[in-house]
């Protein structure tokens, strides 16, 4: 009987352990930060490098998700989403999403330049993303072809299979340039000129993905693309054989921000977070990657990046109803 009381007792004493070893380990755990990013992966991987070494105390989990996906998520959970923050996500979509995002009273806003930030302070802006004409001259010289000098030359027969643009019903980078045409001729015509630009695609027509020009003009695929200015920067500096330009009507672009999730903003560790993704992650990026100027003291340091861009009339950019409106009527 002695010898039952003894093992009784001992196993009592080994819950009793276990569960104190248990509850010490719970009081250590680290805290999770759950952040949403549509960024590329090796931009998030910077991002998430820099916040994983300066708050070694959290645990950071920062999540790669594209932007189509991250919207209707926002847009369904609202204030209920498992992210606390949401970083590089479109304007226009943090627009339709702004019910569920927090005022951003910590964030100067006087420091970026004055079209950018939203006037309800709810996102810090993260990009100006513009689009650009990429062209392989060689290309088109040994085909006897001229360098094109408007978006009317797109349309001459001497191109035809020669043009990789992305579609704007699955790209924003194929929507800013058909927005931008919007504003210039109007809808009729913009939507007229784009049909007969559709005779000029190279390969399958209008790509899937942004990317897609820049692709189809390092594969041979395309000797000219309508694409985004940074991407073709990168393939430059990578060996590239590529130029940029911009016609009369100036370079199309999108924005983009950051933002707290409504509710988030009272807890002062994903506070902390956010402040430093404004303050360091945010000019990081500008620096390595995406550098044109959100910030009115800003240099653009990546090598061989257009200078002083001429931006194009994006009346709407953050328009969600227009752009919805816009994109039924595309039919490509």
């Amino acid at each position: 009987m002695k010898k039952l009381t003894k093992i009784l007792l001992l196993g009592v004493l080994f819950v009793i352990s276990l569960g104190l070893l248990v509850g010490c380990g719970n009081e250590n755990k680290a805290k999770t930060i759950t952040i949403y990013s549509t960024a590329e992966d090796y931009r998030n991987e910077q991002a998430r490098q820099m916040l994983t070494e300066h708050f070694p105390e959290y645990d950071i989990q920062l999540v790669d998700i594209d932007t189509g996906t991250l919207a209707a998520k926002l847009f369904a959970e609202g204030s209920e989403t498992d992210a606390d923050i949401v970083m590089e996500l479109e304007s226009t979509y943090l627009e339709k999403v702004s019910d569920s995002l927090a005022v951003l009273d910590n964030v100067d806003f006087n420091v970026y330049m004055e079209d950018l930030p939203p006037e309800h302070h709810k996102y810090a802006p993260w990009y100006r993303l513009s689009g650009g004409i990429i062209v392989d001259a060689g290309a088109l010289a040994a085909k006897g072809l001229a360098v094109p000098a408007s978006y009317d030359d797109l349309l001459k027969p001497e191109y035809k299979g020669l043009i990789s643009m992305p579609n704007p019903k699955s790209s924003s980078t194929g929507y800013i340039f058909l927005l931008n045409m919007v504003n210039e001729r109007g809808e009729d015509a913009a939507f007229a000129y784009f049909d007969a630009l559709a005779e000029n695609m190279s390969g399958q027509g209008f790509t899937t993905s942004g990317s897609g020009p820049v692709k189809a003009l390092l594969t041979g695929e395309a000797a000219i693309g309508l694409g985004i200015t940074y991407q073709a920067v990168e393939m430059i500096n990578e060996g590239g054989n590529l130029e940029i330009i911009f016609f009369a009507e100036g370079a199309p672009y999108t924005t983009g921000g950051s933002a707290v999730i409504v509710g988030r903003e009272t807890d002062a560790d994903i506070m902390k977070v956010f402040d430093y993704i404004v303050s360091d992650v945010t000019p990081a990026d500008k620096e390595l990657y995406a550098p044109e100027r959100i910030y009115k003291e800003q240099e653009i340091k990546v090598p061989n990046y257009p200078q002083n861009i001429s931006y194009g009339n994006m009346a709407g950019i953050q328009d969600i109803e227009l752009k919805e409106r816009l994109l039924d009527q595309w039919n490509h």
